[in-house]
């Protein structure tokens, strides 16, 4: 590659990088083509952008971007593939599914929303972030929950009252 070449796959990168909030990094290496096939397959379908980079470009790609990723360029080692995702925990989920069948992926670290997650057994941890919409949902759900509340004990209340006061003047 030429330095023009890299300062262009740089930019590039810093320009995904800034976009996002969500990036995996792991190590997909000796991976046969069929299963490597099958990952970005599947990547794809759960909206997942699956890179091989060189880990000096990426390194110098994190240090150009205005986040920050903490020790996440020194995992930078041996073969390294990103993961750029909407969801916090896509790119987790597709790694454990694999791992059913292959000991890779391997995931190297995460940075997801200013949080940096570094090494394999965060794995599990991963998996369990819930979405934006995920969360929104649970609140929505949590305030809506004593209004309903009151508004079903204004409803039977009403009926007892009524009663009440028919049953006094039937007397």
């Amino acid at each position: 590659m030429t330095r023009e070449e890299k300062s262009r796959v740089i930019e590039d990168l810093t320009a995904q990088l800034a976009d996002t909030n969500v990036v995996y990094i792991a190590d997909i290496s000796n991976l046969n083509a069929e299963t490597t096939s099958n990952l970005r397959r599947a990547c794809f379908k759960a909206g997942i952008q699956l890179n091989v980079v060189k880990n000096t470009l990426l390194e110098k790609a994190m240090e150009a971007s205005s986040n920050d990723y903490g020790d996440l360029p020194s995992i930078l080692k041996g073969n390294t593939s990103i993961m750029i995702a909407e969801n916090g925990n896509a790119p987790a989920k597709i790694i454990k599914e694999f791992r059913k069948k292959s000991d890779k992926p391997i995931l190297k670290g995460a940075y997801i929303h200013q949080a940096v997650f570094i090494g394999d057994n965060q794995l599990d941890a991963l998996i369990a972030l819930k979405s934006k919409e995920e969360v929104i949902g649970e609140i929505i759900g949590l305030l809506q929950s004593p209004a309903k509340n009151v508004i079903s004990a204004l409803k039977s209340g009403g009926g007892k009252i009524a009663g009440i006061v028919k049953t006094l003047s039937e007397r």
